[in-house]
């Protein structure tokens, strides 16, 4: 199979898997129990017009998808209505445009609040993945050329427990430790109530703020990809041209470059776009620990409240980074390992 057939295969395999996504992600959140016209409202001047009112404002008294019972028992299915007035044709419509409604709970547009929240998220795992990635291969390279003397055993135990711990506890033994002995902030992106004199000041203040959550992400992720590296690595300085490489005569850092770690680097490509794909939708944990207004507590918020649009949004935008995150590791397949994508000829 030419490398060309192999891209444009993996292109397609990729567009039909997002539009899977963008049906599933229509139905998915309409099966979940509760009413979102009154999901996280405790007021009790909220009357029923009140709700009829706020149904009809985001759409929700129209038939989930024409001739089909809907997923609401409050919204019963309308075969006489026209099928492109009901809330999926909407939807798609919308999506279209590239629009994905408006959030219930904000009144805002979901892209915008999507926007602001990616940002702030990109920002944290971002200087957490550069981290983990460099820190964490550097550290695989030396275990595996090292193997089975004291400095890998050491690398071990350090990368088995970075990953061991809960995230979590991790991100509050660092908080309490970093605010009482080094004076960081314990939370938020800024600190209230500060003017800033030059953007130097803002950007030195959102630093500080960036250090603890981003070391939490850093040591949680470090130690995946070090046993992988070394695990790879190991695998691959057992090979018989690796001893022919030895044999003619080259350095330690020619056989590593030249011959170990290209082929050394497949799972690594995986697992690094896999993590990149998933953390798109926030480390959760992370940002509930420091308080950073990310992607994470959006979507969690979104499902106390029943919030369709903002749901709907978030989860497309993960799925849809998921699906990307694949489609560059398996193209990047093709150039590391020529093999891969072609068929043998019978």
């Amino acid at each position: 199979m030419h490398r060309s057939t192999y891209l444009v295969s993996k292109l397609a395999w990729a567009a039909f898997t997002i539009l899977f996504v963008i049906v599933l992600n229509f139905f998915l959140f309409r099966i979940l129990p509760g009413d979102p016209a009154r999901a996280g409202v405790r007021d009790p001047r909220l009357t029923a017009e009140a709700q009829t009112a706020i149904r009809e404002r985001f759409g929700l008294d129209k038939p989930v998808i024409n001739c089909f019972a809907s997923l609401n028992p409050l919204e019963p299915g309308d075969c006489a209505v026209n099928p492109l007035d009901t809330q999926f044709f909407i939807y798609a419509g919308n999506l279209l445009r590239g629009e994905f409604g408006i959030s219930y709970h904000t009144n805002r547009p979901v892209v915008e609040v999507l926007g602001e929240r990616l940002w702030n998220t990109l920002l944290l795992i971002g200087a957490g993945q550069i981290l983990a990635i460099v820190l964490g291969m550097a550290l695989g390279i030396l275990a595996a050329w090292k193997a089975h003397t004291p400095v890998d055993y050491g690398a071990l135990g350090f990368s088995l427990l970075a990953w061991s711990l809960p995230t979590f506890w991790l991100g509050i033994i660092l908080l309490f430790w970093g605010s009482a002995y080094l004076g960081l902030p314990v939370g938020g992106k800024y600190t209230p109530g500060i003017d800033y004199a030059n953007s130097w000041e803002q950007f030195a203040d959102l630093a500080r703020h960036l250090i603890l959550p981003s070391l939490t992400y850093t040591i949680v992720f470090l130690g995946e990809y070090m046993l992988i590296m070394r695990s790879s690595l190991v695998d691959v300085l057992a090979e018989d041209y690796i001893l022919t490489a030895k044999a003619k005569g080259l350095n330690h850092f020619q056989i590593l470059k030249d011959h170990a770690l290209k082929n050394a680097m497949l799972p690594m490509v995986t697992i690094i776009a896999l993590n990149l794909g998933f953390t798109v939708a926030g480390a959760v944990q992370i940002e509930s620990v420091f308080s950073w207004p990310g992607l994470g507590g959006a979507i969690y918020e979104a499902v106390n409240r029943r919030d369709y649009p903002m749901l709907q949004g978030a989860f497309l935008l993960l799925a849809v980074s998921v699906i990307i995150a694949n489609l560059i590791a398996e193209l990047l397949y093709s150039y590391l390992d020529p093999r891969v994508g072609r068929v043998n000829q019978s």
